[in-house]
């Protein structure tokens, strides 16, 4: 059926896109990536469409971690609309700690949804499978032509659930390894492969973030990573796709001069201030993926005794070196755009060297081999928000990752 214009979603108006219009969220794109790989010569296709094209720098959702700012940009609209505020929570309906991947935690839904029902051609590719589901909300697979798979799990997508059966043979590449580079290259190179022979209406491809974890803007492994983005996105851009390329956050260096990570154990500072045992500390960047990250982020929540003294105990921990704010969850709320049912008494963020964990027993950090980088807080919210077209963005109020689908659609509905 046609697609109709205007698209209604989450109180935002959509148009119907023209050309495709494709939006690559990638995962953990810190700035100053991009910048190293330019200089070094290596992103030519990019360095060309920020010239002619829109070069903007944009805000992430807080926490900023994958889930949340992923389910942003798919909604276009901040956590406290959508539901989504962690990889992981304390689910206070059952009183136990659980990941944030059912569909039972979403509270509205997709754009992608919206636009299918409206008749356009969606597809979605994923890095990981942790987020496939959650992205995939409500579309519908076996006439109406959606697809939504992740490189993971690509030896085993089929028509019914994913909208492609076995996406790798499909692909003609080998299901990637989980921790590796890649599974972001499958992701690119499905894009282009479903832009050739679907011609998705809307199309959105979000990669890992597990070379960014490991290594530093300019480090010869993170070049050759961008260097192999690039690559795709001329060919998605040579197909007359309107491109949008942002970030789910930023990342940054969470280590002592030695190497090790430089941790703030708040679980420990809570148990001499609160009694062991009579608070919680809930840490929204675990997910089934540590090797990246040890589950050390700079945002973190906690659960208070129905007695404590809440102004006394965010004082000292805002005094802690290295602790850049802790807040209440009326002020979490409200700064952050938060749901309030899914978050602790305080919440607290940590500066941009420091990480927030539990206690030092609580964490296996067998698995890092190199100095720890992560995300979470403030420090790591600016990202890229580059568009392949001129577009007028207005300077207030501030530009976010998750007008993604809103400026590359509008974009992509102007006939040029």
């Amino acid at each position: 059926m046609p697609i109709e214009s205007p698209i209604e979603a989450n109180n935002r108006t959509y148009q119907a896109p023209i050309a495709p219009a494709v939006v690559i969220c990638l995962d953990g794109c810190e700035p100053a990536y991009l910048d190293a790989a330019i200089s070094a010569g290596l992103m030519p296709h990019l360095e060309r469409i920020r010239q002619s094209g829109t070069d903007c720098l944009a805000h992430s959702v807080i926490p900023s971690f994958t889930n949340p700012n992923n389910l942003s940009i798919a909604t276009g609209q901040p956590p406290r609309v959508h539901g989504i505020c962690g990889n992981y929570l304390f689910d206070p309906e059952t009183q136990e700690e659980v990941m944030m991947n059912d569909v039972r935690f979403l509270w509205v839904p997709t754009v992608f949804r919206r636009f299918q029902q409206a008749g356009a051609k969606v597809a979605i590719v994923t890095a990981k499978d942790k987020l496939r589901a959650l992205l995939g909300a409500g579309l519908e697979f076996e006439e109406a032509g959606a697809c939504c798979f992740s490189a993971e799990k690509s030896d085993s997508s089929t028509q019914s659930e994913h909208g492609m059966d076995k996406a790798s043979e499909w692909l003609g590449m080998a299901q990637p390894e989980v921790y590796s580079a890649d599974l972001s290259e499958f992701v690119f190179a499905a894009g282009v492969k479903l832009l050739e022979e679907r011609r998705p209406d809307l199309m959105y491809l979000t990669t890992t973030d597990y070379v960014q974890h490991k290594h530093a803007p300019g480090d010869p492994d993170a070049n050759s990573f961008y260097e192999m983005f690039d690559k795709y996105l001329g060919q998605l851009d040579e197909m007359g796709a309107v491109i949008v390329t942002t970030a789910d956050h930023g990342m940054k260096p969470k280590h002592k001069a030695d190497g090790s990570p430089d941790v703030i154990y708040a679980q420990e500072v809570l148990d001499g201030l609160c009694g062991k045992g009579n608070s919680r500390v809930i840490l929204p960047i675990t997910d089934p993926y540590v090797v990246h990250h040890g589950a050390l982020g700079s945002f973190a929540t906690a659960y208070l005794p129905a007695d404590a003294d809440t102004d006394s105990i965010i004082a000292s921990l805002a005094a802690i070196d290295g602790m850049l704010e802790v807040v209440s969850k009326a002020d979490a709320v409200e700064r952050f755009d938060l749901p309030e049912d899914r978050i602790g008494d305080i919440v607290m963020i940590s500066g941009e060297n420091k990480v927030i964990g539990t206690s030092e027993e609580g964490h296996d950090l067998a698995a890092l081999k190199e100095p720890l980088r992560s995300h979470g807080g403030l420090t790591e919210q600016v990202v890229p928000f580059i568009v392949n077209r001129k577009i007028d963005i207005p300077d207030e109020p501030q530009l976010r990752n998750f007008d993604a689908i809103y400026y590359s659609t509008t974009a992509a509905s102007v006939k040029v």
